[in-house]
């Protein structure tokens, strides 16, 4: 019952803090806000080509200058756009200048192709389709040779679908908001060590630490109430933000929101036992402090929370918020629960360490 109450205490201590309370729920949304939108196009994936025009010349017979323009005509659906070669024009000279994408002479030994390097990506566009109307054609000969009858029919079953468009688990990645969404939640969770390293220093400071001691309590129940109370504070204006961007920003948070918020409070155990674990290894509070916003600002820089990361390799491990902004990913875009349970051990496992340096030193001293 003590635990409770204290916890309880902590509770509404924090909640009487109006402005850290609007801080923490206010300050990321903006952020999800302002860089969500200002940066959308950076999460942008998709690349369009423009519809390209070439150029051609046919010196061959009837058979094979029926059948390109065929090809052409259904290329034409495709956003290639075959040209006629004029009288008074140079086609190698054109493509030269970029005024058209390729050049293409149509003879009876083959298919000769004139490009610019300028326009690569268009150019082997043009170049793919080509390659496959060559050996669909050469095919078509091939059986005009033994069953001239076939002909038509091999040419009539044949798709005139050149250019496929397929996309490769395009919706398994976040766009601006869902990304924002993520980091500065996590962001706002590790700002939550600086509160906590005033948890105990707090009581010293205004003169109660002694009362407390000197109370029917345990230092063990005083320690895990005020600990729970601020967990459970931390987890509300977590809660509350991540409501807020799922609904009237539209972030995607998964299906599985459970364990999202268990990871999550996995972080915010982490951040309270460093923060707490700092302010036992300091002898003030300023030095304490300096120690923390240190921490986090480079934990932002190289954790991706203002920019993505890529690959999360190397350095950037180092960051706790590299591991929870991936894992969250990985948790809601791919569904890998066992990222998830890894993160949370590794909080886990961290928030033991900074507690257990935080109780080894409390009972080196007196009182608090």
């Amino acid at each position: 019952m003590n635990i409770i109450a204290i916890a309880l205490k902590e509770m509404k201590s924090d909640l009487r803090d109006k402005r850290a309370f609007i801080f923490m729920i206010l300050f990321p949304l903006a952020l999800v806000l302002i860089l969500g939108t200002a940066l959308s196009q950076a999460f942008n994936n998709d690349m369009t080509i423009d519809d390209s025009y070439v150029l051609y010349k046919i010196d061959t017979s009837n058979e094979q200058s029926a059948a390109f323009k065929q090809f052409a005509a259904h290329a034409e659906k495709s956003g290639i756009h075959f040209k006629a070669l004029k009288k008074d024009q140079d086609g190698k000279k054109e493509v030269k200048e970029q005024h058209y994408t390729a050049y293409v002479e149509v003879k009876d030994g083959g298919i000769n192709l004139y490009g610019n390097e300028e326009n690569s990506i268009e150019f082997n566009v043009v170049q793919g389709m080509l390659s496959t109307f060559v050996d669909k054609y050469n095919v078509a000969m091939e059986v005009a040779k033994v069953n001239p009858q076939q002909v038509e029919n091999l040419l009539r079953a044949s798709k005139h679908d050149y250019i496929q468009e397929t996309s490769l688990h395009s919706q398994k990645q976040p766009n601006s908001i869902d990304y924002y969404a993520i980091s500065m939640t996590t962001m706002i969770v590790l700002y939550g060590s600086i509160s906590a390293s005033y948890l105990i220093r707090g009581e010293r400071m205004r003169n109660t630490a002694n009362r407390l001691v000197a109370a029917p309590i345990k230092t063990a129940e005083i320690f895990v109430g005020k600990i729970l109370g601020t967990v459970l504070v931390h987890a509300i204006c977590v809660l509350v933000v991540i409501m807020s961007t799922k609904y009237f920003f539209d972030a995607n948070w998964g299906d599985h929101l459970l364990l999202v918020l268990v990871m999550l409070v996995s972080q915010i155990l982490f951040a309270i036992s460093f923060g707490l674990g700092v302010s036992y290894l300091t002898k003030t509070e300023a030095a304490s402090r300096a120690i923390i916003m240190v921490v986090i600002q480079v934990s932002c820089i190289v954790g991706g929370t203002y920019f993505q990361n890529g690959s999360g390799e190397g350095f950037v491990n180092v960051s706790p918020l590299t591991w929870m902004n991936n894992g969250l990913i990985k948790l809601i875009y791919t569904n890998d629960i066992g990222a998830s349970l890894s993160v949370i051990g590794l909080n886990v496992g961290f928030s033991i360490l900074f507690l257990g340096t935080a109780i080894v030193l409390l009972r080196k001293r007196e009182g608090l």
